[in-house]
């Protein structure tokens, strides 16, 4: 009989999933803009998600709906402005920026001193990763930088109400109901791009939603099940260095030795916690 593939398993394979939609959206945004792009996203990533998972919408508590509104808002929310950041900013420092979110929760509810080094550590190899100290504040437009906290700020907030939806809502029935929610909420923003829509923008559109949408976020539920919101907050840190490894290989862009030490920060925190917390039960605050 075979194992299931373990909570660490599933964030890294939406990690490499993410990094992928992510090269093909960065083709995607400058055809259709960023509030068309993720209306693609979430509007085929919604479609496919609920032909898959059917959800049911009966049997449902008022908390277990509150909770799957939230979930949804917080994920059109964070998509949105984060790719509006990326207009404004490079994504280097978008990113930088944004993981500002998941990294103060991971310091939030940690417990113990290993764990605040893991966060301390991933932050610093974010940071020169992205390259972010090498850019001068007054070049930097801060509208992109509000917006970049929050995308951070939802981001923080999806993945605690990604956990609580899991726990209210059987297998994918809470994702693919939050999918919808989300794609009502950017309809309105992102309506204006259909008529630029062609043949190409479609095909690119489809592949955003499944590698940066359908499957990461699938896979980001299921790990929540049985890993720690700290702990899962860390280990997305593997994101950037992911990136970097993809530009090398794909993109032919060479990484200077202070990015190296960065990949290796991150690796380093990230393995501190596959070591230490990777088999404990949720945080507490998650919802049972």
């Amino acid at each position: 009989m075979r194992r299931k593939p373990g909570p660490l398993l599933l964030v890294l394979a939406a990690v490499l999933s993410v990094q992928f939609g992510g090269a093909v959206a960065a083709t995607l945004v400058p055809l259709v803009g960023a509030a068309g792009s993720v209306l693609l996203r979430l509007g085929i990533g919604a479609v496919v998600l609920w032909l898959v998972a059917r959800p049911s919408l009966r049997g449902h508590s008022r908390q277990a709906w509150v909770t799957v509104v939230l979930f949804g808002l917080a994920l059109g929310a964070m998509n949105w402005s984060f790719y509006g950041s990326l207009a404004r900013l490079p994504i280097g420092v978008a990113v930088t920026i944004e993981f500002l979110g998941p990294l103060t929760l991971a310091a939030v509810l940690t417990r113990r001193a290993r764990d605040l080094a893991a966060v301390l550590a991933a932050a610093l190899g974010v940071v020169l990763i992205s390259r972010a100290l090498t850019v001068p504040w007054a070049q930097l437009d801060h509208v992109g930088i509000a917006l970049a906290l929050l995308a951070g700020a939802f981001w923080a907030a999806y993945i605690v109400l990604s956990q609580r939806t899991g726990a209210n809502f059987q297998q994918l029935d809470g994702l693919a109901i939050a999918m919808v929610i989300a794609l009502a909420f950017i309809l309105p923003f992102g309506i204006g791009s259909v008529g630029a829509w062609s043949g190409e923008v479609l095909t690119k559109g489809a592949a955003v939603a499944v590698l940066s949408s359908v499957l990461p976020y699938s896979l980001e539920l299921l790990a929540l099940r049985t890993l720690s919101q700290q702990v899962f907050g860390i280990l997305l840190s593997l994101e950037p260095a992911v990136a970097a490894l993809a530009g090398l290989i794909v993109l032919q862009q060479r990484l200077d030795s202070v990015q190296l030490v960065g990949m290796g920060l991150v690796v380093a925190a990230s393995a501190l916690v596959m070591g230490s917390r990777a088999r404990h039960t949720p945080a507490e605050g998650a919802a049972t």
